[in-house]
């Protein structure tokens, strides 16, 4: 199992020698590191769709769920129309064929857009977001003013640090996912996606916390703790890069967030 306490850094600096030392670490043969923030250290990385109550769904269920039950109402409403195949037997019966995900056909080219507009839209989803930018990361972990814990979290998470991927048929594993294929234009990052199977239940969805560490060469997680008082040092050289919400979002919502962030926030520091 992954480390769920981290590594306590003093302060937002110490992070940036940590990320050189791990890429230094690891080598040019690797895959490129991820990163995730998260506002409270003591969070686990779960997914909406396991902070909805749905631990270890079996993704036939959810598969009926988004396409059969959910999709018809969402493409009467909006009037857009999402060309994913049907909920059939026979796709019922390969949720339960112990090679389909390890062969990697799960999400599909066609389901995948889908899975990340519902996921932008509030539906409870097995995704989870990350990044190449740690500087991205760090904005999300301290974005929230009011979260009510000590210390902010950030993940480094390498798929493949040997450059290749491996492990037994069926066994819990994770799978990254974009940024290569059209979807929202807020999610042109990585995703990521876990899963296992069992014999009587097929394929379902698994803790990704569960994964790390258990894989040996492969699937590496690090978890960096920084103070929460660091939150306006942070937003405000993230700022300084043209980093913040009304960069990510371009929406009305997020100008006023960033007008309050440098009229305000960053004028009136004090600790959280």
């Amino acid at each position: 199992m992954a480390d769920t306490k981290g590594k306590d850094l003093p302060n937002w600096e110490a992070l940036e020698g940590e990320v050189a030392a791990l890429r230094s670490q690891l080598g040019s043969g690797a895959s490129p590191l991820l990163f995730r923030g998260q506002n409270n250290s003591e969070f686990l990385l779960s997914t909406t769709l396991e902070r909805a109550g749905c631990q270890r769904m079996a993704i036939r269920d959810y598969y009926r769920l988004i396409v059969s039950r959910v999709r018809p109402a969402i493409e009467t409403f909006t009037g857009q129309s999402w060309q994913v195949p049907d909920y059939s037997i026979k796709l019922h019966d390969s949720f339960g064929d112990v090679n389909f995900l390890s062969d990697q056909r799960f999400p599909s080219v066609e389901l995948y857009p889908y899975m990340v507009y519902l996921r932008h839209h509030g539906l409870p989803s097995p995704l989870l977001d990350w990044s190449y930018s740690h500087y991205v990361a760090a904005f999300f972990a301290f974005r929230d003013g009011v979260a009510n814990s000590l210390k902010r979290s950030i993940y480094a998470y390498s798929e493949m640090p040997l450059g290749g991927k491996g492990g037994a048929v069926g066994e819990p594993a994770i799978r990254q996912l974009g940024p290569y294929i059209k979807s929202h234009h807020r999610h042109f990052r990585h995703q990521s996606i876990c899963y296992g199977f069992c014999q009587d239940r097929g394929w379902y969805f698994h803790p990704h916390d569960e994964v790390f560490g258990n894989r040996g060469k492969q699937e590496l997680l690090w978890k960096f703790n920084i103070p929460s008082s660091e939150r306006v040092t942070v937003l405000r050289e993230l700022d300084s890069y043209n980093l913040n919400a009304f960069s990510l979002f371009d929406s009305e919502e997020a100008l006023l967030e960033t007008l309050w962030l440098r009229e305000y926030t960053l004028k009136n520091p004090r600790p959280l």
